[in-house]
């Protein structure tokens, strides 16, 4: 329960399916990143705080195509 799925109020229509599938997303972002060592915790807290390593996961998610 890496996001707090568990307290998430997306029950109806899709929301629940397109929150799981971004959540998956974030989640293979973070394993793929070598660019820090770092926790799977730390790695999202350094995302929220710091605009240049979450653009340095974004970029990577689009080389990964």
């Amino acid at each position: 329960m890496m996001f707090r799925e568990d307290e998430s109020r997306i029950r109806t229509g899709n929301g629940a399916l397109a929150f799981n599938i971004m959540r998956k997303i974030a989640l293979a972002l973070f394993k793929k990143d070598t660019s820090k060592s770092a926790s799977m915790t730390r790695k999202k807290k350094t995302a929220g705080l710091d605009d240049e390593y979450r653009s340095t996961l974004l970029e990577s998610g689009v080389k990964m195509r």
